[in-house]
């Protein structure tokens, strides 16, 4: 073997071992600690909640009801597999400290929230109680809870005040947002900020105890997502009723990415954060790689490629409801500093998305995902 060549397989062998040392790492942190997941009956809370599961964690869920009698949620029935599955709306404070009084979770992870940014047109009020003062009640019910000592509040990329430039968003530019969903997502970030400097401010951390960060993905993808106005659950209903697939926004760019990939990040930065609870009390962005920036028509078409059939209609429409056509994000911070990097390509995290949509109506829908789980680590 050539010196090139050894040099490569040396370092596939030390990226490898980096790998299965950071999920080991992972499960001896998680195994046996409280946290709080909210919005665990949704599409990305209820991956992680089957993940924190794995681990050997004790998830205690809060949410509203699931929306879909096929969301993951109910599918894989990990509502009654975590420590406790709780329901309440964190727009009631009461409800939320209650959780917080009852549970003491060591660190929370706040997912609940409305993410649709159509729906937000329809509903913006409920939108912004919902995405703002849910978010500030989880930081209150976390203020007055001692045992709580680690927060990452999930957001999105589409917090920032997307002008549509060609280069990725860092963590320290503008928030803002054309839609009421992006608005209310960047002035959660706000509260987010304001809250951390006020009553969790790290200069005062051996008063307060606590550690807060938020955390913003781009475009999620996977299996057991059927929210209305999503590409991928779009693509799925049309195929099973066997209709043509209407595409709204074929040449709208985003940066994809695999359920697993973030969520990854989320739970590498809570346990940085409960390490050096100083160090990592900021915002994050975990986006894919250059690669899997793509359009809307390309995402649609490698689905139905993997899936195996799916014919796509391009229903452009000039007079539709504004949403962005262009939006990227910089996650340099997240590679140097968390030694964090996505994973998946974009055609692997599409045929891992088609994988599970084919299989999920004939075989036990845990087991799918756990097994997915254990693909994503290797």
């Amino acid at each position: 073997m050539g010196n090139w060549e050894s040099t490569v397989e040396n370092m596939v062998t030390h990226a490898l071992y980096k790998k299965m040392t950071m999920y080991n790492e992972l499960r001896a942190f998680y195994k046996d600690k409280r946290i709080l997941v909210t919005g665990h009956t949704g599409f990305k809370g209820s991956w992680m909640s089957i993940w924190l599961h794995e681990m050997g964690a004790k998830v205690i869920g809060l949410s509203l009801d699931p929306k879909t009698p096929r969301d993951n949620y109910l599918l894989s029935g990990i509502g009654g597999k975590i420590e406790a599955d709780l329901r309440g709306d964190i727009c009631d404070e009461t409800r939320v400290k209650s959780v917080f009084n009852e549970w003491k979770p060591d660190i929370v992870f706040h997912l609940a929230a409305q993410p649709l940014v159509r729906l937000s047109y329809e509903r913006p009020t409920e939108t912004f109680m919902t995405n703002v003062m849910g978010t500030i009640n989880v930081m209150e019910a976390m203020r007055q809870q001692a045992e709580t000592r680690v927060a990452v509040m999930i957001t999105t990329d589409k917090c920032y005040e997307n002008k549509e430039q060609i280069w990725g968003y860092r963590e320290n530019e503008a928030m803002g947002g054309y839609d009421p969903y992006s608005a209310s997502k960047g002035a959660a970030e706000i509260a987010i900020s304001a809250w951390r400097r006020s009553f969790f401010n790290p200069e005062q951390y051996a008063v307060h105890g606590k550690s807060i960060a938020s955390a913003r993905a781009g475009n999620v993808i996977g299996g057991g997502d059927w929210a209305k106005d999503r590409i991928i659950p779009d693509c799925i209903r049309a195929i099973e009723a066997g209709k043509t697939i209407d595409i709204r926004s074929p040449h709208s760019i985003r940066p994809w990415q695999h359920v697993l990939e973030p969520i990854g990040g989320y739970l590498l930065l809570a346990m940085k954060m409960w390490e050096e609870p100083t160090h990592y009390c900021e915002a994050w962005n975990f986006g894919p790689n250059a690669e899997s920036i793509a359009d809307v028509w390309t995402v649609a078409t490698g689905l139905t490629r993997h899936y195996g059939k799916g014919t796509l209609h391009d229903a452009s429409d000039p007079e539709a409801l504004h949403e962005a056509k262009l939006l990227l994000l910089d996650i340099s911070k997240a590679r140097f500093r968390l030694d964090w990097q996505p994973k998946l390509n974009l055609d692997e995290c599409l045929r891992l998305t088609a994988d599970w949509y084919k299989r999920y109506r004939d075989e036990d829908v845990y087991a799918l995902c756990k097994e997915q789980i254990i693909q994503f680590e290797a």
